[in-house]
């Protein structure tokens, strides 16, 4: 079978959905990506995936830019002609899942997050939601990261057809590995995920200024790109000792495996993938109690919860955790694993894309 994979950025794909990448070539099926080119397309590359170059905004709200996507996607499924579309994040989904409407392409949509457009009241609100309605009105099946979100969909009736709720992206139980617990006096926190509002960045900065006056041994590292204009403020907060930011990596397991627990103050997810990846390794994670992340933890044994948007939650939930005995640390690491184990291995995902792949397979026969 041709299978065609609409995406917005190699990264996301590349770390989240090798696997099941390599389990559709397996299988001897032509896998093409279309997505923007960045640094992971040749590793995606060497997969055996075939890279169709597509540019794509992915903030931007140009009327014309996405026609343009649109017509572009319509182009790329007639010349390619595949059995199967998958369309991740909400512009491959909107307006790819247009594009094989128009060509009468069967396609599968994973819903990701409800994004920012869709979190916030207002007309841009309504206008998404009619899009949504439009690009998914004909998917043979959508995938939810989260019920929450499958149930917003459901009550405006916009899922109409099938669903599936999946464990986000899942994890790679053996490449994030369990890790030793760190020892020592110092207490490292780690934040993983792009530098931007939506990701909590306001609450985060204000929260480590307030912690690091009291407690001296908390360490506060940041990883990730830097998506809007917070670099002057991350430089300024380093050179005065509050935080160490180190920009995007490659290699994030490294920076996993030496803290002591994630900090994802986010204001909405599908499924944090790095919750998932932090448990896996072993490390409690402290989250906003919103959808996409208070699934990943039990409150009190493998991470905590915090109120969304609020630096007086957050900066609570840091003390609390580093005022914890190192034992209890330690188990909740321990209990996050075993919650990963039982519940979000990336096996469960990829089998429920190849069933049902599988089961459009024999419809198309």
């Amino acid at each position: 079978m041709k299978i065609l994979i609409l995406a917005n950025f190699g990264m996301g794909l590349y770390n989240f959905r090798r696997e099941l990448l390599e389990a559709l070539i397996n299988q001897k099926n032509e896998v093409y990506i279309s997505l923007p080119d960045d640094e992971y397309v040749p590793k995606l590359i060497s997969l055996g995936c075939k890279f169709i170059d597509t540019p794509l905004d992915r903030r931007g709200t140009n009327p014309v830019k996405d026609f343009q996507l649109m017509l572009q996607y319509v182009h790329i499924i007639e010349k390619i002609k595949p059995d199967i579309v998958l369309t991740y994040t909400i512009k491959p989904n909107v307006y790819g899942g247009l594009a094989c409407r128009m060509t009468s392409t069967p396609y599968i949509t994973n819903i990701t997050g409800l994004g920012t457009s869709i979190e916030n009241a207002g007309v841009i609100q309504k206008i998404t939601l009619n899009l949504y309605k439009s690009g998914l009105k004909s998917a043979s099946c959508l995938f939810f990261q989260n019920e929450t979100n499958e149930k917003f969909f459901l009550s405006k009736k916009i899922a109409k057809g099938k669903t599936r709720l999946v464990p986000g992206s899942g994890v790679n139980l053996d490449f994030h590995c369990f890790e030793e617990y760190p020892e020592g006096e110092d207490i490292r926190f780690l934040f993983i995920g792009r530098i931007m509002k939506a990701k909590g960045i306001d609450e985060l900065l204000l929260a480590i200024q307030a912690v690091k006056q009291n407690y001296p041994n908390a360490h506060f590292d940041l990883i990730g790109h830097c998506e809007e204009n917070y670099l002057q403020q991350l430089t300024e907060l380093e050179e005065q000792g509050f935080l160490k930011y180190h920009g995007q990596q490659s290699d994030i397991h490294s920076f996993i495996k030496n803290s002591h627990a994630t900090l994802l103050p986010s204001h909405h997810e599908g499924t944090a993938n790095v919750l998932l990846e932090s448990a896996s390794t072993g490390r409690p994670v402290l989250a906003s109690r919103i959808p996409g992340c208070r699934e990943t933890f039990d409150e009190n044994i493998s991470g905590l919860g915090f109120e969304v948007r609020s630096v007086d939650s957050l900066v609570d939930a840091i003390i609390y955790f580093i005022n914890l005995p190192y034992d209890q640390k330690k188990a909740m690491g321990l209990a996050g694993r075993k919650k990963m184990e039982r519940d979000y291995d990336r096996n469960l995902v990829i089998n429920a894309y190849l069933e049902e792949i599988t089961n459009l397979k024999g419809e198309l026969l």
